[in-house]
Order: structure tokens, then C-alpha cells, then sequence
């Protein structure tokens, strides 16, 4: 399995705490690069600026990703550009919370 594969799956351990979906399949992530065989540049947003785990989400990725055998460094970009919006969720998780 590739590193990104391997990065994913961990990232989609870790759940928004207001919707029942996890942040992947919520579109939360927005690109996951690995460089240098080693580190992981993960761009990812939130569904708010003013989402109460804006600080500890990303920590939470970063520590994630670092479970991941063979990445050794996380660079990751909190962006708001573009801003998420429900059409950003996968289609799974749109039939979960039925939208």
C-alpha cells in the first residue's frame, strides 16, 4: 500500500466531534502530497472558522499521519480557501446524513 493510501486510513480514524462522518469522507482534506519519500503535506480546512476543535483537529491529523511507518515529518497547511461546503462531502457520507 502506498504511503498516501496509508495516510488516509489513518486520517479516516478521526471524526468531526459535531457530525458523525469522518473528516476524510467529509472533505475536510483538501490534497496529501508525500515528498521525499518521508514527509506528508497535508492541506486541509475545517467546516468553520469557529469550529470548536480548530485548534486540536490539526493536531490531531499531525499525530495521525505520524503513525504512518516511514513518514518521519508533517507539514500541514490549515487553509480557508476555498471554503468548505456540504458539496465537498462524499457521496457516503452525504447518505449518512442523509442530504
Amino acid at each position: 500500500m502506498e504511503l498516501k493510501d496509508q495516510i488516509i486510513t489513518e486520517i479516516k480514524k478521526i471524526y468531526d466531534p459535531e457530525i458523525p462522518v469522518n473528516i476524510y469522507e467529509l472533505g475536510l482534506i483538501y490534497d496529501i502530497k508525500v515528498e521525499n519519500k518521508n514527509t506528508a503535506k497535508v492541506k486541509m480546512t475545517l467546516t468553520s472558522p469557529n469550529c470548536p476543535v480548530a485548534e486540536s483537529l490539526p493536531k490531531e491529523v499531525k499525530d495521525s499521519i505520524m503513525q504512518v511507518e516511514g513518514i518521519d515529518k508533517v507539514d500541514l497547511d490549515l487553509v480557508w480557501d476555498p471554503p468548505w461546503d456540504k458539496t465537498m462531502m462524499s457521496e457516503s457520507a452525504k447518505l449518512e446524513l442523509n442530504l
